[in-house]
């Protein structure tokens, strides 16, 4: 797959970056404002669509390394040249004295992305040692109200970190090139089906765990012309029953790729269990496969997009 991302790169490294902003730089991260003197220059971002984030937008020289990208979370093809010179600081979330031992001035992370609420790494808690924190618009519903996701989430971010990082024009550009791509895709899905109603499966068996409208999940099916049947669930992911699933009988399953158990054994438990057999994506054969980094905010969310529209109107 060519990543939808990957026609702007060349003219993002083209492109005339607008004139220097004044700082101090004033942007907002969840319920705090953060404000910077002058642009970070050595950051550190966790996870694999953070940091696809930041190399989209041309940040690699102003890294020391990333965390929370491991085997099974690889970094797409056309970005990893601008980022093999920076070294893995942990596979994991990273705790305070790695951020300490590369010396990072920056953490771009979430909640839930290199965060926990209450946890040893947190805007407060680096704080003290002069580490900036940039969070995840779609991770802050763990500690706020916010509205149900969008596709706008992703796009206040690489605006705040272009606003950060004195690459506004870059990010704009960005941006603009997401937003026509999607909205010259979106005028071509047909406009009479009736919306297919989508079940986002990440993990588990027992208990399945999902999407709910804080996660972007949500705002992807619903720009590929589905419904997410766990949209009235008041969460980003969570843990949740096989009854609603049987009960509200999906055309289409959605399957998160990545961990210990592969898509095709998830398929392959659904399809075996007896207890789903009457749900049409089950009998039709109706599954869909989105890895990690596609499923979660950042620039593969179009091609992602795409990707779900042509499942969900298959003839």
């Amino acid at each position: 797959m060519r990543p939808a991302f990957a026609f702007l790169v060349p003219a993002l490294l083209a492109a005339t970056s607008a004139a220097a902003q004044a700082y101090p730089v004033t942007v907002a991260s969840c319920n705090r404002d953060v404000t910077f003197k002058e642009p970070p220059a050595r950051a550190v971002s966790n996870d694999v669509n953070l940091t696809e984030m930041m190399l989209a937008l041309g940040l690699s020289d102003r890294m020391v390394g990333y965390t929370g990208v491991s085997e099974w979370k690889t970094l797409d093809e056309t970005l990893r040249a601008n980022v093999e010179q920076l070294p893995e600081l942990s596979p994991d979330y990273p705790t305070k004295e790695v951020l300490l031992g590369a010396d990072a001035d920056f953490y771009f992370a979430g909640w839930n992305y290199g965060m926990k609420v209450g946890g040893e790494v947190t805007p407060e808690t680096l704080s003290q040692f002069d580490i900036a924190v940039y969070e995840l618009t779609e991770s802050c519903i763990h500690i706020m109200e916010r509205p149900r996701s969008s596709m706008d989430d992703m796009y206040v971010d690489l605006l705040n970190l272009g606003k950060i990082f004195d690459v506004e024009g870059e990010a704009e550009a960005l941006i603009a090139g997401y937003k026509q791509e999607l909205a010259e895709f979106a005028a071509s899905l047909p406009a009479s089906e009736t919306p297919p109603k989508v079940f986002v499966y990440d993990s588990g068996e027992g208990n399945p765990f999902t999407a709910g409208r804080f996660a972007i999940p949500t705002a992807l099916i619903e720009a590929a012309g589905g419904t997410n049947i766990m949209d009235d669930l008041a969460s980003s992911w969570a843990e949740i029953g096989w009854e609603p699933v049987i009960e509200r009988n999906p055309d289409v399953i959605l399957i998160v790729n990545y961990g210990n158990v592969t898509a095709e054994q998830k398929i392959e438990f659904m399809k075996g269990n007896p207890a789903f057999k009457d749900i049409p994506a089950v009998r039709n054969d109706r599954f869909v496969v989105l890895e990690y980094v596609e499923a979660t905010p950042g620039p593969r969310n179009i091609a992602a997009i795409k990707r779900l529209a042509a499942a969900f109107h298959q003839q």
